[in-house]
């Protein structure tokens, strides 16, 4: 395959142009959905754009932080980027959020030190604190400060936000902070460095967006293009959450049995060769299998089977 430049216009010219997190947590997620998806491609070590080999797409590979303005500007049609970023970038105006990839799930929250006085948002208002959220933090303390009636004036401090763009886990043990607000994923980060959390302030994960500025000129298919990707990834996202379910039943068991795998839409029922019997097969939740299997076993299901799906459309 090619791999190109964005000086490449001509060779860009009627593709869809699909903005990619180019390093950080999403970026091995994001290959894998894309392998999931068979788009394919292969990038060059040193470039940002490469076309995909089996669709007229590029991909574009971006810092997560840029891709919303990127999307919402109408420079690239999709994008992979956390729904904190489009917040944090105050772009939500100008793109949608098409699909939730349940992946990059993490929470804005605010963080003390473990043996700070401070207990309380409201504690810590007026004082103190980093992040490299300063916009949603910003708009959190500006809320807060106006409801404590913190206006600025002399012992009236309004609160403080500093950025930084890293190591925001060391602004308080250095002396730099009261506090900050920082993504939390699995909390070791926080834990390991003396701070737990008294507030959040958003629930986020990845997102696939598009632009709501259509460029000129665009090329007849790309709608139908960005359908095509959109029910790809859903698909994708889709098989993550569930497995395929089969078993056999007594038919005088299979009430029972069906009630715990109803399925999306109803499972499907055939008749075994051997009578009174019949063979069961429903997608289920992954995370609820286990509970289900056993729960199969103790209402007379038997040669109970689950397998993975790669890819789906429901």
């Amino acid at each position: 395959m090619t791999s190109l430049g964005l000086t490449d216009a001509d060779v860009l010219s009627g593709r869809l142009l699909f903005a990619i997190p180019k390093k950080g947590r999403l970026y091995e997620k994001c290959l894998s959905l894309l392998a999931g998806a068979d788009i394919q491609f292969r990038r060059h070590a040193r470039l940002d754009v490469c076309l995909v080999l089996n669709h007229p797409i590029a991909l574009v590979f971006l810092p997560a932080s840029d891709i919303p303005s990127f999307v919402g500007k109408g420079n690239v049609d999709l994008g992979i980027t956390g729904h904190d970023v489009i917040l944090e970038a105050e772009m939500e105006e100008h793109v949608t959020e098409v699909l939730r990839l349940n992946f990059g799930k993490c929470s804005l929250k605010v963080q003390v030190p473990e043996h700070s006085p401070i207990q309380s948002v409201e504690d810590l208002a007026g004082k103190r604190i980093v992040t490299s959220f300063e916009v949603l933090a910003g708009k959190y303390f500006k809320a807060m400060d106006e409801r404590l009636g913190l206006t600025g004036e002399e012992g009236k401090e309004k609160t403080q936000i500093e950025y930084v763009g890293g190591s925001v886990e060391a602004a308080c043990s250095l002396g730099l902070a009261d506090g900050i607000v920082d993504l939390v994923e699995s909390g070791d980060t926080m834990r390991a460095a003396g701070l737990h959390a008294i507030a959040d302030l958003l629930h986020t994960e990845a997102v696939l967006i598009k632009s709501t500025r259509p460029k000129p000129n665009r090329p007849a298919d790309l709608e139908a293009n960005i359908s095509l990707v959109t029910s790809r990834i859903a698909g994708v996202i889709a098989a993550s959450k569930y497995v395929l379910c089969q078993y056999n039943v007594p038919r005088d068991k299979l009430s029972a049995a069906i009630a715990l795998t109803p399925g999306r839409r109803a499972p499907t029922v055939s008749p075994l060769e051997e009578a009174g019997w019949a063979a069961v097969s429903s997608m289920v939740e992954k995370k609820s299998i286990a509970r289900i299997m056993d729960d199969l076993v103790r209402v007379g299901a038997e040669d109970v089977l689950t397998f993975t799906l790669d890819n789906c459309r429901v």
